[in-house]
């Protein structure tokens, strides 16, 4: 709230230059706001009493949109990359994989791995268990297991995160 939008009877009022006047009624220093050609911007409204501050109020959300766009710029998404994998997958097929889950661990994404069974494949999940196990040994440097592998529906699914 700002200006005429304060409704507190008296408020602690700090300064321009941030120092601290005392309390006062809402007029006055309303008034000392608007001889010194700016604003009175209530900082603290839950505080007893209120805490108001004379400032610049354009300048103040200038200021405040440029640092809320600094720290959205600087802030990492992390993306969940999906790596499937077949339960008969040959070696080369999966080392080509393999690259690509070290690929995107590096870059900090989460990596899905799955494999997905067809027909009569999910007779043998074991066989499937073993080869996310053999991932999680190859990239254990790298990362941690978010979620141990699990089966749910035709495929087993095992969830690693970048390590910090």
């Amino acid at each position: 709230m700002i200006n005429d939008e304060i409704r507190a009877k008296e408020v602690r009022l700090v300064g321009a230059e941030g120092e601290q006047i005392g309390i006062k009624p809402i007029r006055e220093a309303l008034q000392m706001a608007i001889d010194l050609n700016l604003d009175l911007v209530n900082v603290a409204p839950q505080a007893k009493p209120p805490v108001c501050r004379i400032m610049d109020y354009g300048k103040f959300r200038y200021e405040q949109q440029k640092k809320d766009k600094e720290a959205r710029k600087n802030q990492k998404i992390v993306d969940i990359k999906e790596v499937w994998f077949r339960s008969n997958i040959e070696e080369h097929d999966y080392q080509t994989k393999l690259r690509n889950v070290v690929k995107f661990l590096k870059e900090g994404d989460k990596v899905k791995c799955s494999v997905r069974y067809r027909g009569r494949e999910i007779a043998h999940a074991a066989i499937g268990q073993r080869i996310l196990e053999r991932v999680k040994v190859e990239v254990a440097e790298l990362c941690t297991i978010e979620r141990q592998p699990k089966l749910e529906g035709r495929s087993m699914i095992m969830i690693l995160a970048p390590k910090a």
